[in-house]
């Protein structure tokens, strides 16, 4: 029975580890992406639908769904021992990781879409405008004639 409960503790703290590396892949999001407060607020009720799931799905795969209070315990120890320790340095590495990337893929994406924004939706543009003027001339010009069609007809 002890052995079980130790393993059972041992699993649910590296629930916890999963959880805080969760919440740094947030926590690196963002650092390297600014975001608005409601976007702030929606990665933050992600974070909890996530964290719930993987708790509620930890809880029926390791003890069918009997909750204990050693796995609470054991999740929130894993996740401060995760913090604690190692979560600074995933964060700087990650960032500096992404920025550099991001500084990488800055210059081929702002080529690629001038590309598409000169060759493509600019004439697509202009097709729009030009069907559009012609089509208003042709509702002109139609009404015109059916008007007059009318007239010749009496």
């Amino acid at each position: 029975m002890a052995e079980n409960q130790a393993y059972l503790f041992i699993c649910f703290a590296l629930v916890g580890i999963i959880i805080g590396i969760v919440f740094d892949l947030f926590r690196i999001l963002r650092k390297t992406f600014k975001t608005k407060d409601l976007i702030t607020y929606i990665e933050d009720i992600f974070f909890w639908i996530i964290t719930g799931i993987i708790i509620i799905y930890s809880i029926y795969k390791f003890c069918d769904g009997e909750l204990r209070l050693f796995m609470i315990i054991g999740i929130i120890l894993g996740a401060i021992l995760y913090l604690i320790t190692i979560s600074e340095y995933v964060i700087k590495i990650s960032v500096y990781i992404i920025n550099i990337l991001k500084r990488i893929l800055y210059f081929p994406l702002k080529i690629v879409f001038k590309f598409i924004r000169r060759f493509i939706l600019r004439p697509i543009t202009i097709i729009c405008i030009n069907l559009r003027k012609n089509v208003k001339k042709n509702k002109k010009n139609r009404g015109f004639f059916i008007k007059k069609e009318k007239y010749n007809n009496i």
